[in-house]
């Protein structure tokens, strides 16, 4: 943990003064405009969304480690409900709706972060979270919920199919998922289209969370144009493997000092999990 402070420490990565920070606001392309790649859907396709969109059982792989409203007292649980109470301290100083989950490098655990952070958001009353997979070249999201890739988000961007279609809510939650769609030779062209700006600027007229898992920032430019585009990105690390340098380079490679915080992985189980284990056997055995 001390290697993922210094190097953060020493990059000048410092959590963002939110009190002080005006973040530049990108304009909404016109509807109709004549700029390739412009977006034509009109507003209305924003309004009454949940109500239009297919519900999915949660069906969660057996090996994707995902937390469960239904076992709220497993360890993993109470550390993404840590994250989200931060997050959402955060979002009562500022407008903050749109999140980046990326890592320095593949494998150190985002899409797991990503899923679990909006799964703890999607726990809480009225607060309705969409998870959008942006990671084009290596999707997950749709194998960790065993549902279908497409139609999803490229598919939507290259006009083949409409927001109503590409999203599915997960029954008995408040989380919705957009899957990354069919696969592209160019996701970074595709990720310069308006259409995506548009689209993320109007996503949190529904939802009050947007995370978007994105791929590694230094083996892909996509997080980085993302991170433009995004109230706050979130960096996930893993202990023993993501190097003090990998880090350094990821944050420096930002084009937005937005960075929120960083999630660290790879906690050895069994310091984890012996607290919880003790707390809750405790408070549940105790005599009335």
């Amino acid at each position: 943990m001390s290697r993922v402070h210094d190097a953060l420490r020493r990059s000048g990565a410092v959590q963002p003064d939110f009190q002080n920070q005006v973040r530049p606001q990108s304009p909404v392309p016109p509807i109709g405009g004549s700029r390739p790649g412009a977006s034509t859907a009109p507003t209305s396709e924003f309004e009454g969304l949940l109500e239009r969109i297919e519900e999915i059982p949660f069906n969660p792989s057996p090996d994707a480690h995902l937390i469960d409203a239904s076992r709220p007292h497993e360890a993993p649980s109470e550390e993404f409900r840590t994250f989200r109470t931060r997050l959402n301290h955060l979002q009562s100083l500022q407008p903050i709706h749109t999140i980046v989950m990326t890592s320095p490098s593949p494998a150190e655990g985002k899409s797991m972060a990503a899923v679990n952070l909006a799964l703890a958001e999607s726990h809480l009353e009225g607060n309705h979270t969409v998870l959008c997979d942006f990671d084009f070249r290596r999707p997950l999201v749709h194998n960790l919920f065993q549902i279908d890739r497409s139609p999803g988000l490229t598919d939507y961007l290259l006009g083949k199919a409409t927001l109503d279609q590409i999203v599915r809510k997960v029954a008995g939650t408040n989380l919705s998922i957009i899957p990354a769609g069919e696969a592209v030779i160019n996701p970074l062209e595709l990720l310069n289209l308006d259409k995506v700006r548009y689209l993320l600027k109007n996503l949190h007229k529904t939802f009050n969370w947007v995370i978007l898992d994105t791929p590694p920032l230094l083996f892909a430019a996509d997080a980085n144009l993302l991170s433009t585009m995004a109230d706050g990105t979130i960096l996930v690390v893993r202990l023993g493997v993501t190097t003090v340098d990998s880090i350094t380079r990821a944050i420096q490679s930002l084009c937005e000092n937005n960075v929120l915080g960083t999630v660290v992985n790879g906690a050895r189980r069994g310091e984890l999990y012996s607290k919880y284990t003790y707390y809750h056997t405790y408070y549940y055995s105790k005599p009335d």
